[in-house]
């Protein structure tokens, strides 16, 4: 990810449009975008500083305050799919999607593997052997 303009970059830019340059003069002249000008004259006036805003850092997790809730669900019915979860939530008025759900699961240290109900279509151990082909008649 790139890194932000210096704010001394920003302060000179804010201040010479506050002082009645246009954005346009003045993107020119410090050799940013008139975009950057307008936005940095614009956060000076509104907050006092041209300053650049903090970048990156984490995110809370919005389940998190419902976490005693998945849990506590997820032990009582165990074979309860990703979706099905997601969908007894969004009953509950709780908007979330099969990622999020995963990840606190994920934390917890459950796992959604579940057993299978059947068999696949494979052949099973005491089945027919395949046949063979036929032999063909004479010369190619």
């Amino acid at each position: 990810m790139a890194r932000p303009y210096s704010n001394d970059l920003r302060e000179r830019v804010a201040a010479a449009v506050a002082s009645g340059r246009s954005c346009r003069d003045v993107a020119t002249l410090f050799d940013v975008s008139v975009a950057s000008a307008v936005k940095w004259s614009q956060r000076r006036r509104a907050t006092g500083s041209a300053a650049a805003k903090r970048m990156g850092g984490h995110r809370k997790r919005l389940l998190e305050p419902h976490r005693a809730l998945v849990i506590a669900r997820l032990k009582a019915v165990p074979d309860l799919t990703l979706k099905a979860l997601v969908a007894e939530l969004a009953e509950r008025g709780i908007a979330t999607c099969l990622v999020s759900v995963w990840r606190l699961v994920r934390s917890e240290g459950m796992s959604f593997k579940k057993k299978p109900v059947r068999r696949g279509a494979g052949a099973t151990g005491g089945g027919q052997a395949a046949c063979a082909v036929e032999e063909v008649s004479g010369p190619t």
